[in-house]
């Protein structure tokens, strides 16, 4: 292993060339991969420019065979070209020295995949603008592939889960120690605390259940609330999963721990790595292709 810490995302994919053109395999995957995903959401989406801009900031539109995707772009001293999607729409970030023929050729490559995000962008502000009736005395949210009832009692000092916590069942209910008129924030903040909670515990468990069974140790391990990954894996042993994995069931929550468990000892996606996942977890391929169709920034969608 290298001395310089190595993040491996999960669903990374091949490294890109190294050339002006290489897009930051953390943030885009190739095109052919969101084909699938976007061939029935062919629909033209705005573009829009943000109403202010950083002063190193500029906004650009090119062409690609789809519509027309505007973007804004930012030089940098970095070595590729970087592209993301967030609230603000899509970011390029690229080298100082590349020119913008280039730039306009990585966005038209990934055009697929940039559309696929901002519609995904534009369903989950569609999704918060009606949200306010869900955060409240009687609302639901997704707990371990369940969908579990919230409830607001201010007379309570703590959470308090009737139900089995790591078995829940549809219908459980999770009562708040809220007043029934606390404000949406409040109850999404509580839920989230509590969420985060008990998928510290659920992890810790069963990242020490694979650990054992294969006889590994780990520098240490820590939830994260990345947007763009499921979880990682460093050169130095350190695991991040995503808290918001806690809204799948226990076979999902297991592969994305097995695919961090997995790259202790291959850190790539080769043919060797996917037999250890194998090794590990028989029948992965079915919650690898379920956690596929979802992506940790728009969850949860409420």
């Amino acid at each position: 292993m290298s001395s310089k810490a190595e993040q491996l995302e999960l669903f990374s994919r091949e490294p890109l060339p190294r050339d002006a053109s290489a897009v930051s395999a953390e943030t885009a995957p190739s095109a052919a991969a969101a084909d699938v995903a976007t061939s029935a959401k062919d629909t033209h989406l705005p573009m829009e420019r943000p109403p202010a801009l950083a002063p190193n900031a500029r906004w650009r539109e090119v062409e690609a065979p789809q519509q027309a995707i505007g973007f804004v772009l930012r030089r940098s001293r970095r070595k590729s070209i970087g592209l993301t999607v967030n609230d603000d729409g899509l970011q390029v970030t690229a080298p100082n020295w590349v020119p913008l023929s280039q730039i306009d050729a990585a966005v038209i490559e990934k055009a697929p995949w940039i559309l696929s995000k901002l519609r995904a962008r534009q369903a989950r502000q569609q999704q918060l603008a009606t949200a306010d009736t869900l955060w409240q005395h009687g609302g639901s949210v997704p707990y371990m592939g369940k969908r579990i009832a919230l409830a607001l009692n201010g007379g309570q000092r703590a959470a308090v889960f009737q139900g089995t916590p790591h078995f829940p069942l549809d219908g459980d209910t999770l009562i708040l120690a809220l007043p029934a008129d606390a404000d949406r924030d409040r109850v999404r903040d509580s839920v989230h605390a509590w969420l985060q909670q008990q998928a510290a515990a659920w992890f810790g468990q069963r990242l020490q259940h694979f650990l054992q069974v294969q006889q590994l140790t780990i520098r240490r391990w820590r939830l994260s609330s990345a947007s763009t990954r499921w979880g990682s894996c460093s050169s130095d042993g350190s695991i991040m999963l995503n808290w918001r994995l806690i809204h799948f069931d226990h076979d999902i929550i297991d592969y994305v721990i097995v695919h961090e468990v997995a790259h202790l000892r291959e850190m790539n996606h080769s043919k060797h790595f996917w037999r250890e996942v194998g090794n590990m977890l028989p029948g992965f391929e079915r919650s690898r292709n379920a956690l596929r169709q979802h992506d940790p920034g728009t969850l949860p969608l409420i």
